[in-house]
């Protein structure tokens, strides 16, 4: 049996950018870090399989299969890497840096969204471009794909709503309804909305239907903040992450703590205990049995401390108490 909660082995060195499980596997997860590195884990061994190294930091990744790991990074560039053969490869570029990549399962490629305010589709058997799509001028910050739908969030605090089977423009131009930057932005595993987090300790769930009837359910909420004699401290929310089976999130914060919320009940399930220093990414297995969660000092102190903590990475094994709507 494996303890609720563990640290894996050698963690990456500097910011953690995402950790993300392998398809369908609590197995296998990939990091990536400011290090420049790319890392592959076997998590039930606690075990570093794989390291790919790169001059410049790895700013997001994605499983293309359980094999293939793809990474953005500061460079512009776009990597490939083989866990089975080690091999790498430079799939294309953007003009600015790729802040995020995911894996379009509907059209079997590869989504990549930049700071030149595109998102870029890729053929990963040609390695080639096959569409670039403009973002209504906004860098693109966080980005979230379920089969035909992407939701798109931007630096000029815009959502853009994109459909994958037509892509000439996109379905829907909505303002974000947080007033500070966007951190992070997460579709429902039912595809009937998403979940935004900002810089300043607040959470969005929005709903995609029009229909009057459904927007009254939309709500903004605070959270990850704190009062010291009186004086409430407000943390960025950087990280959310979806349990696929019973739709419920996990928010993190530069305060160190990790909620788990339902959303259609407008309710928080748990918060973990608190971690050393800022959640930077959080990813819930397929079948949300495993939580990774990404620990890393994020400047968010007025003065850096004399010794900064390192960076780590957490598995958790959520229970059903904790994750699943009362």
């Amino acid at each position: 049996m494996h303890p609720p909660e563990f640290k894996l082995n050698n963690p990456p060195e500097d910011l953690i950018s995402a950790v993300k499980f392998g398809p369908k596997s609590n197995q296998y997860m990939a990091a990536s870090s400011w290090d420049g590195t790319l890392r592959f884990y076997d998590v039930p061994a606690n075990q570093l399989r794989q390291k790919f190294l790169q001059d410049a930091p790895i700013l997001d990744c994605a499983f293309m299969d359980i094999v293939h790991v793809v990474s953005g990074s500061l460079d512009n560039q776009l990597r490939l890497f083989d866990v089975n053969t080690q091999a790498e490869s430079i799939v294309g570029a953007h003009e600015e840096p790729i802040r995020c990549v995911e894996h379009a399962e509907y059209v079997n490629g590869i989504l990549t969204g930049s700071w030149d305010n595109t998102v870029k589709l890729w053929d990963m058997r040609e390695k080639r471009c096959v569409g670039t799509f403009e973002q209504n001028n906004g860098k693109v910050y966080s980005m979230s794909v379920i089969d035909e739908k992407i939701v798109v969030a931007t630096s000029d605090r815009k959502v853009l709503i994109w459909d994958l089977r037509k892509m000439d423009s996109y379905i829907m131009k909505r303002e974000s309804s947080l007033k500070y930057q966007t951190r992070c932005i997460r579709l429902f595993p039912n595809k009937e909305g998403y979940v935004m987090s900002s810089i300043e300790g607040r959470v969005a769930v929005e709903y995609l239907d029009h229909d009057p009837e459904v927007q009254r359910r939309k709500f903004a909420f605070k959270c990850h903040r704190n009062r010291e004699q009186n004086i409430e401290q407000i943390y960025p929310v950087n990280a959310l992450s979806f349990h696929n089976v019973y739709q419920t999130f996990a928010t993190g914060g530069s305060d160190g703590i990790v909620n788990i919320w339902d959303g259609f009940n407008k309710k928080r399930l748990c918060q973990f205990h608190e971690y050393d220093t800022s959640i930077s990414t959080l990813n819930f297995s397929s079948d949300g049995s495993a939580l990774a969660i990404g620990c890393s000092y994020l400047d968010q102190l007025p003065e850096t401390p004399a010794t900064v903590p390192h960076p780590a990475i957490y598995i958790r094994y959520p229970t059903d108490q904790e994750t699943k709507q009362k």
